[in-house]
């Protein structure tokens, strides 16, 4: 006959609460009461039912992690920094790929509550602030981390992107770079409209007069990354430096500066956005804005872990990036 909670109680002269709060390491429960329980339920060869669990608690301790992909590298340290601080606080996670679409959004988020998952954490959501309205009914928390949909929602974190970019054009400028192209991506994210604008202010902060002509579009990915670079160097007015949207994208305009000869930084320096990994293992190694990835994703699951206790609502965090200098940056030779 399976060991019951009940049994466990008997034994251990306490409430049947308690041995519930034990087991779950809850430290409501003094250490020494807490591991006595544990040791009980282990010689006893007590194994807890998850199903039954979160039918008396409501809560099955699993949190739902939607990202765009698996095979982008930026998305490695997020989830990473998310799922540890999950288990650290006794949580698993259910992993999820949206591939950028927001119709496939919003249905994973639907099957996963519909798995009764206890909270969910979108990374580049395409939907955003729609969710409180359309899954309002669902009643299930949701963070959004780098929230890619203009417009407000009530909890989300993500880099401060027109610092960063303002951080990467600045660094450009002081070089002596005037000509600075950027790269952006057509998708119409909120991220690259965030870093459109910090590349203008600081343009505009130095007097250098923004040119429609320098700002060409990529759509996040080295081949269009490439194709914009073309696009860019094949024109009169010289390009000296240039600013992308992302690393991927600053790998394309690379290939493309090695395809046309030109030396990267004497001819052309490149600067892009992230800090993927092989960002440093590039030829040259590539001057970028680091994203925390891992502390995104830290953080985002403590937001996450906040509202689950009620602690608060609507809380928008804002994590600043830093300028990473390394070998594709250089003054301008002309």
């Amino acid at each position: 006959m399976a060991v019951s909670i009940k049994d466990i109680a008997r034994i251990a002269g306490v409430s049947h609460s308690t041995v519930s709060r034990a087991l779950r390491g809850s430290e409501l429960i003094p250490p020494h009461t807490r591991e006595r329980i544990q040791r009980i339920a282990a010689e006893q060869g007590y194994s807890a039912s998850a199903i039954a669990r979160s039918l008396v608690t409501q809560r099955t301790n699993a949190i739902g992690i939607v990202v765009t992909s698996i095979a982008d590298p930026f998305n490695g340290e997020v989830v990473d920094g998310l799922e540890q601080t999950a288990n650290a606080a006794g949580y698993s996670v259910v992993l999820a790929t949206s591939q950028a679409d927001p119709k496939r959004e919003i249905s994973i988020v639907q099957t996963l509550r519909e798995r009764r998952v206890d909270g969910i954490i979108i990374a580049s959501s395409r939907v955003g602030a729609l969710y409180a309205e359309d899954l309002a009914p669902l009643e299930v928390p949701i963070v959004l981390l780098n929230n890619q949909h203009a417009g407000g929602f009530g909890n989300s974190i993500g880099i401060d992107n027109v610092d960063g970019a303002e951080q990467a054009t600045e660094y450009l400028l002081k070089l002596g770079h005037r000509k600075i192209a950027y790269i952006r991506d057509r998708s119409g994210m909120q991220s690259d409209e965030e870093r459109c604008q910090g590349y203008q202010n600081a343009l505009r902060r130095h007097g250098v007069r923004i040119r429609k002509q320098l700002i060409a579009s990529g759509d996040g990915k080295p081949q269009a990354g490439r194709r914009a670079a073309a696009e860019l160097l094949s024109r009169a007015e010289r390009v000296t430096a240039v600013f992308s949207y992302n690393d991927m994208t600053a790998l394309g305009v690379l290939e493309e500066a090695s395809a046309r000869h030109l030396r990267v930084p004497e001819d052309l320096s490149v600067c892009g956005f992230d800090d993927i990994f092989f960002a440093r293992f590039l030829h040259p190694p590539l001057t970028t804005v680091r994203q925390p990835k891992h502390e995104l994703g830290e953080r985002a699951m403590k937001l996450l872990l906040e509202v689950l206790s009620g602690q608060h609502t609507n809380k928008v965090v804002k994590v600043r990036g830093e300028l990473v200098i390394r070998q594709s940056t250089a003054p301008p030779t002309a």
